[in-house]
């Protein structure tokens, strides 16, 4: 893997995402990106939680910023590892904390994501 700068990576992912910039956002991600959450479960009607391909990450997100027109990222942690990094922010939509655990492939992108939300209070 590529050495990185995992509080540069950080705070571009954020910077992205609240700049609503869709091809800043999907620069992070390799072409075959797998990603799992429970939020693309939301929006497949619980069909799944898995994503692949950056074709489909890019629909899932443009979808979600046309939905979320206020959505807001506060960075609060990053966590390093060997192949990986963890993001903890903070998400105006729900006032939840979201981690988001990144490994990377050898060209320095995300190669697969996976997302954890905050419980409901």
């Amino acid at each position: 893997m590529k050495t990185f700068d995992a509080e540069a990576f950080a705070a571009e992912w954020i910077d992205a995402f609240n700049a609503r910039d869709l091809f800043r956002i999907l620069d992070h991600y390799g072409d075959a990106i797998e990603l799992v959450s429970p939020i693309y479960r939301e929006f497949t009607g619980g069909a799944t939680d898995r994503l692949s391909g950056k074709p489909a990450l890019a629909d899932y997100f443009g979808t979600a910023l046309a939905l979320y027109p206020e959505l807001h990222f506060t960075l609060l942690d990053v966590a390093k590892g060997t192949r990986s990094l963890c993001l903890r922010y903070l998400s105006n939509i729900g006032d939840r904390h979201a981690i988001e655990c990144f490994e990377f492939g050898p060209d320095g992108k995300a190669s697969r994501v996976l997302c954890h939300y905050q419980l409901a209070a």
